[in-house]
């Protein structure tokens, strides 16, 4: 396994910059290939390879898997939800042709285990709100959920067509304290605790009663290199797994800072993001990410709330 040699695309996103050290520490540095369109994130200087890629010229790709005789690939270039809606077509385009050329590419140069995400963005209101299951009706709302299921059944055809072996993760909302978010619908869940630090006050563009799937940074990286690494018999699923750490509302985040930060506090504006966020599930059921290869996440909502503001104060 030590011996693999890993392409991360788009390394320098939010989950891009924290899976790609996580993945030098376990791997080595000069085992992880970095790369994104952006130049090289702050926190990635000096820890290892890095390209500056364009994930959609298939061609540079290409190059590199050949050059660094790459055995594995982690894809996280992508357009989010807000971001998406605002440019759709663009958002469809980037987020599957880029997937497309990587399995179509990954199947000609034989690469070992390629990763892609997914996201709750793939279920829609029809879905059951509570304990949304592993399987249930998949109807997405936005572009980006769209694409992400559209993806999901790709990654699964590839897998049962052509023997690759592509493995993939529902990601909730994903909170961090070392890289910024990037146009998503739970992004008031990281800038809620920069604001508190700030300026002790936050304006919300989701109602307080809106109940969203959420996870620390930390438990989702886990996550990823766990199922990455899981034998591919114990994999009952090739679509996305759900996994779940923590639900809460805005109004449960404030009362979570309020009990470091007494005179924070929290208005609420919603805007076009708030359409989106009721769309999504309010809890996940991830019982089979469970049962395949022991999923267990680490952090609830007042152990996050408590490392968030610790690290940004510094």
């Amino acid at each position: 396994m030590k011996s693999d040699k890993i392409l991360i695309l788009g390394s320098c996103g939010q989950i891009g910059v924290e899976l790609t050290l996580a993945l030098r520490t376990q791997y080595g540095n000069d085992a992880v290939i970095a790369t994104d369109i952006k130049e090289e994130h702050s926190l990635l200087k000096g820890t290892g390879p890095f390209y500056q890629v364009d994930v959609m010229d298939i061609n540079a790709v290409l190059a590199l898997v050949k050059k660094e005789q790459i055995t594995q690939i982690y894809l996280l270039a992508a357009l989010l939800s807000a971001t998406g809606e605002k440019m759709p077509l663009k958002a469809w385009d980037i987020n599957m042709t880029s997937l497309l050329q990587v399995l179509e590419m990954s199947v000609q140069e034989k690469i070992a285990k390629v990763y892609w995400p997914s996201s709750i963005a793939v279920f829609g209101s029809s879905t059951p709100k509570q304990a949304t299951p592993q399987k249930t009706i998949v109807e997405p709302e936005t572009v980006y959920g769209i694409s992400k299921y559209a993806g999901e059944n790709w990654c699964q055809y590839y897998t049962k067509r052509y023997g690759l072996d592509v493995r993939s993760i529902r990601y909730p909302g994903l909170i961090s304290w070392k890289s910024l978010p990037g146009g998503g619908t739970t992004d008031y869940a990281v800038d809620i605790y920069l604001q508190a630090l700030a300026q002790k006050k936050y304006t919300c563009f989701l109602s307080e009663h809106t109940y969203l799937p959420m996870m620390y940074m930390d438990d989702a990286i886990r996550a990823t290199i766990e199922l990455m690494e899981a034998p591919a018999e114990r994999l009952s699923t090739r679509l996305a797994y759900n996994i779940s750490a923590m639900s809460f509302s805005p109004k449960e985040i404030a009362a979570s800072i309020q009990k470091h930060i007494p005179d924070f506090s929290i208005d609420y504006a919603p805007d076009f993001r708030q359409q989106i966020a009721d769309g999504w599930p309010q809890s996940i059921d991830d019982r089979l990410a469970q049962e395949d290869w022991n999923w267990k996440a680490a952090f609830d909502l007042e152990k996050m709330t408590a490392t968030m503001l610790e690290n940004l104060a510094k």
